[in-house]
């Protein structure tokens, strides 16, 4: 667990950034602060520990996976990955991330995140299925974080990684329960990373998902 629960140094314990991303991204938990009076962003028990519980927990990607500069990101609701790994790679040459949301509000909010730190990101609104279903955008890695049961998530993203995408969902104690329910209906290549931030939880990388006779149909 990162030594400080409550700033910027939360963030450094995961990854070394310059001053400059670290103020854009102190810019962006602002954001988060002020907005969340009235669009409840993250679940307000957390707010107080935003550094570890969103920031720090979402960072970790950015490291875990050096390289990577086309990002789409599923449900973003608050900006928690993907607006924290924009953040992250923006001085990357080509970076770009992709936040897919439904919620009209919560999109404007990402939009104006967007335009006052200038993260190299892109609002997709929309429900998820119907967004993918004309994917067409180069991707690398598709994230996900406290959206759906993996199967879901599987069942969104399976086409995708088919054609070489990879995804890494961040999920929680009971990972192993929803790797056993998703393999029954789908064929999985996947490695579990541990949290750097939450004790037993990780980010399942998927490699590859593909369907079994009879599996489910994406319910998003």
């Amino acid at each position: 667990m990162p030594p400080d629960r409550t700033g910027p140094e939360t963030l450094r314990a995961i990854l070394p950034v310059s001053r400059e991303t670290e103020a854009r991204i102190a810019a962006f938990v602002r954001l988060v602060e002020k907005w969340q009076k009235a669009e409840n962003l993250v679940a307000p028990a957390t707010l107080p520990d935003i550094w570890v519980r969103h920031v720090a927990d979402s960072a970790q990607l950015v490291p875990l996976f050096p390289g990577v500069r086309r990002w789409l990101d599923l449900g973003s609701g608050g900006g928690f990955p993907g607006m924290v790994v924009a953040l992250l790679v923006a001085d990357e040459p080509g970076a770009r991330v992709h936040l897919v949301e439904s919620n009209t509000r919560k999109c404007a909010f990402l939009r104006a995140a967007i335009r006052e730190t200038g993260a190299p990101a892109e609002v997709c609104q929309g429900r998820i299925a119907d967004v993918l279903s004309g994917w067409t955008e180069p991707t690398e890695m598709i994230t996900a974080r406290a959206l759906a049961p993996l199967t879901d998530l599987l069942a969104m993203t399976a086409p995708l990684l088919g054609r070489g995408c990879r995804a890494a969902f961040l999920k929680g104690a009971d990972h192993r329960a929803e790797i056993a329910e998703a393999s029954q209906s789908f064929d999985l290549d996947l490695l579990e990373h541990p949290s750097r931030v939450a004790e037993g939880s990780v980010i399942l990388e998927v490699r590859r998902a593909v369907a079994k006779p009879g599996g489910p149909k994406g319910r998003r």
